[in-house]
């Protein structure tokens, strides 16, 4: 069980439990299977998923589907009866004190984002002036709209209002969001990106594109790999990529991913995990360099490989400062432009 690590406290906080909601007829994609469309070639639950990977349990409401990581089921009762009645039976299933609670259309959700979420529930960014802190803590959109399927919630608040829907209205099917979050003492933070969800496919188009900017397409291909491989290495990018630049400009082009691999299989050698990696990758950086350093010159060293040139032209036999042996294209005596010797019929120089 990994539990989550509240910034500043001394050992691991109270783990939190995630649900995510994985069903609906995406009608406005044309009922396309919505949590399986991929935006920087990994489905949009995958995604979701990596952003809650701290959760002990994490409940998918949803028909069962392969997953990135190891998840539990739910199906809401009937199916199809809308949000409260997903939520209520992911809910049933968890046991931690806070859930958070998302949606499976969110392609920019990341672990940081979840962390703001669990932080301000948990009191160290509610600002509430010592007040008890809330029952929950959910993002907002670019235009002020509460976002409630991203979201941090105190479990039993979350149970004690279902409970009363569920009584008042005889079920919760087709009960929407808003009467649920309506009876919450709620904090919300402003977050345009985390927030933006896939309901179109204008907006899937929109978060393909976002990704492929050159300010994350690096981070997203990396998260990409390690979710395709099955890893969970967190390393210093910027240290092997100054390792591939170096590999390349010292070396050879190919150098530099030959030199990442082998990095990855000397670390994986040694044990893996981030320190056998960083230990792989500054040997190599160390060789990478002195590499180079071979390839430039010393003070001096120009002067050496001139005298050694000049002493490869010398022809055989001749004294120490004879000029070059006559090549192929030198001066024979003859010809035009061949120079005056003594008795020819030159005329001498004014």
């Amino acid at each position: 069980m990994t539990a989550y690590e509240h910034p500043g406290a001394p050992g691991p906080a109270a783990p939190y439990d995630a649900v995510v909601l994985a069903g609906g007829a995406a009608r406005r994609l044309g009922g396309a299977d919505k949590p399986g469309v991929r935006v920087g070639g990994r489905p949009l639950l995958d995604r979701v998923l990596a952003a809650c990977a701290a959760a002990a349990t994490t409940v998918v409401v949803s028909e069962p589907r392969t997953t990135v990581r190891p998840v539990r089921w739910a199906h809401e009762d009937p199916p199809g009866g809308g949000p409260l009645a997903a939520l209520d039976a992911g809910l049933r299933r968890t046991s931690a004190e806070d859930v958070v609670v998302l949606s499976a259309d969110l392609p920019f959700l990341d672990e940081g984002t979840v962390r703001r979420l669990l932080d301000a529930l948990r009191g160290s960014d509610a600002g509430r002036g010592g007040a008890e802190r809330p029952e929950g803590v959910l993002l907002s959109d670019p235009e002020g709209r509460d976002q409630p399927l991203v979201a941090a919630y105190r479990a039993e608040p979350l149970r004690r209002e279902l409970a009363v829907l569920a009584a008042a209205h005889g079920g919760l099917t087709g009960l929407p969001l808003r009467r649920l979050t309506a009876a919450l003492d709620l904090t919300r933070i402003s977050d345009p990106v985390a927030s933006f969800d896939c309901d179109t496919w204008d907006d899937i188009a929109a978060a393909r594109a976002r990704i492929r900017e050159h300010g994350h397409v690096l981070d997203e291909w990396i998260s990409a790999v390690k979710d395709e491989l099955g890893i969970d290495l967190d390393v210093d990018t910027g240290g092997l990529l100054d390792l591939a630049r170096d590999a390349a400009h010292g070396v050879a082009r190919p150098a530099a991913p030959l030199t990442t691999f082998l990095v990855g299989y000397a670390a994986a050698h040694a044990g893996g995990g981030p320190e056998a990696v960083a230990a792989a990758a500054r040997k190599a950086a160390a060789l990478a360099l002195r590499w180079a350093d071979e390839d430039t010159p010393e003070d001096g060293e120009d002067t050496k490989k001139a005298a050694v040139k000049d002493t490869e032209n010398v022809t055989p036999g001749a004294a120490p400062g004879a000029g070059a042996a006559p090549g192929p294209h030198a001066p024979t005596g003859s010809g035009p432009h061949a120079p005056a010797g003594p008795g020819s019929d030159a005329a001498p120089d004014a």
